[in-house]
């Protein structure tokens, strides 16, 4: 499944990691240049997972349009063709009022989708995953990377150790179809006349970053996340495998039902953040499709704004 060349060479990307200031700059260049906004991340899809995933508030909807928030249910699984499907309807309705898409956000397995298209592969097996998940809780990351390291080389050379959740679905692929998802993943980038007119990540320099991520964990508890996670507990339905593994929630999810220190879960956050947070790096840099834009203290979203604005001029023939 893969999203039209076509249509993808009229539509812009920003990308970035957590807390790099995208969502800002976004949404100045989209007044300035009339387009609207796609989301490019795989937890704001869900509803009432407002605070920890930074969704964009009712006020900044009201300045610029924004498409695929609040539409699936915490306790809902949604894939990667299922977002190719919907946001190639999105982008559609976007050219067709003559406005621009312009994808925005940090889930670099989207981005990758977007740019080179996606195989499924199989359905997923819960019961052989859970089995992993226990072998993993018992033996450590690092055993449960060596273990994708016998079946498939060339996936453990790109996934993070402690990238749990795709190490056993690359594993839970090998068992079951035989083959190695390092196959379902060779697709080659587009080439320059199919690219989108504009694809930016930006990269941070690293201490700014931290600072950033360790201010806005602070700030989000502060504006009631706890409480937000306490609420998504109560639902008629409990969150689901994807949702209560998402950022943050995870370990305040942990902490409203087991008890804690609240100071040691936030700090917990932080790192876990920042850990993601390179993850994220290591993906965008992978994609020869983006540009890095560096940004770091004194990158205000007027000036990143700007000079995404001043790159989408400087491209000949746009």
């Amino acid at each position: 499944m893969s999203f039209p060349p076509g249509l993808l060479r009229q539509c812009l990307i920003l990308a970035g990691p957590t807390a790099s200031g995208k969502s800002a700059a976004a949404l100045l260049l989209a007044e300035r240049i009339g387009a609207e906004i796609v989301s490019l991340d795989s937890m704001t899809v869900y509803k009432g997972m407002d605070i920890g995933t930074a969704k964009p508030s009712h006020a900044e909807r009201q300045r610029v349009a924004h498409h695929l928030l609040d539409i699936a249910d915490p306790w809902e699984e949604f894939s990667v063709a299922e977002y190719l499907r919907l946001v190639q309807q999105a982008a559609d309705r976007i050219l067709i009022t003559g406005r621009v898409p312009l994808f925005v956000g940090g889930t670099g397995l989207y981005l990758r989708a977007l740019l080179r298209g996606f195989s499924a592969g199989p359905q997923a097996d819960w019961q052989l995953r859970q089995q992993w998940q226990q072998a993993a809780e018992q033996n450590g990351p690092r055993w449960l990377h060596a273990e994708l390291q016998r079946r498939d080389p060339a996936a453990a050379a790109k996934l993070h150790p402690n990238d749990m959740r795709r190490l056993i679905r690359a594993i839970e692929v090998f068992e079951i179809t035989g083959r190695p998802i390092s196959e379902d993943h060779h697709q080659q980038p587009l080439p320059p006349e199919q690219q989108p007119r504009l694809a930016v990540w930006l990269q941070p320099d690293r201490d700014w970053l931290y600072h950033r991520i360790d201010q806005r964990v602070q700030q989000m508890l502060a504006d009631g996340w706890l409480q937000e996670a306490g609420r998504l507990l109560e639902l008629s339905q409990p969150p689901g495998r994807t949702a209560s593994q998402a950022l943050g929630y995870r370990e305040l999810f942990q902490y409203l039902q087991d008890g804690g220190d609240l100071q040691a879960v936030t700090a917990g956050i932080c790192t876990a953040t920042r850990q993601f947070a390179k993850r994220q790096h290591t993906w965008f840099r992978s994609l020869t499709e983006c540009r890095p834009l560096p940004v770091g203290p004194g990158s205000s979203a007027e000036i990143i704004a700007q000079q995404l604005q001043d790159l989408l001029a400087s491209r000949p023939g746009e």
